[in-house]
């Protein structure tokens, strides 16, 4: 039989738990890394602003992507926030899944500088395999390639066509505020 000290150790340990489950509970529930839903610069999750616009600089030259899309990207995919994970099991700033972090050599997808590399060379490749048609690149990014090609552009599906008007949009919008 179990001594009261005993119990009160297990018991302790058991609401330690509970109260564990509780914060991550409602972390979610309130967006923290749930698919980003707190502005850029606001909120535990956020980042400086000059330096996701350095990362975004570097990698956007690198690999020919125009900047103001890869921001349009990142604010839809993520809201800003870093360490942003969607139901899918997407990761970071440019909401990787976990193949496809693993295919650009992306070993955290929650360091900005990594995704952020691994998120424009992907966007990249998208934009060559689909000859710089921004629609279908970003229709792929989101379906998949394999939707877009069953499908012969743009995949039906509500979430996908939302998802392309939605950054083609704030690329637009981007692009001419400059």
């Amino acid at each position: 039989m179990k001594t009261g000290r005993a119990l009160l150790g297990t018991s302790t340990r058991l609401c330690n738990a509970c109260v564990t489950l509780f914060v991550v509970g409602a972390a979610a529930v309130a967006g923290c890394s749930g698919g980003g839903f707190l502005p850029l610069g606001q909120g535990p999750h956020s980042m400086d602003a000059a330096r996701l616009n350095s990362i975004v600089a570097v990698q956007s030259r690198a690999y020919g992507v125009p900047a103001s899309l890869v921001h349009a990207v990142i604010e839809q995919e993520s809201g800003g926030d870093p360490s942003a994970v969607s139901s899918a099991g997407a990761m970071g700033l440019m909401q990787l899944m976990p193949g496809t972090a693993a295919a650009y050599g992306v070993s955290n997808p929650f360091s900005p500088d990594e995704n952020i590399a691994g998120g424009v060379a992907y966007l990249h490749d998208l934009l060559l395999r689909y000859h710089g048609d921004i629609t279908l690149a970003l229709a792929a990014y989101n379906a998949g390639s394999g939707a877009v090609a069953k499908y012969g552009g743009v995949p039906p599906y509500a979430e996908t066509r939302g998802y392309v008007s939605s950054v083609t949009a704030l690329y637009h919008d981007a692009a001419h505020s400059r």
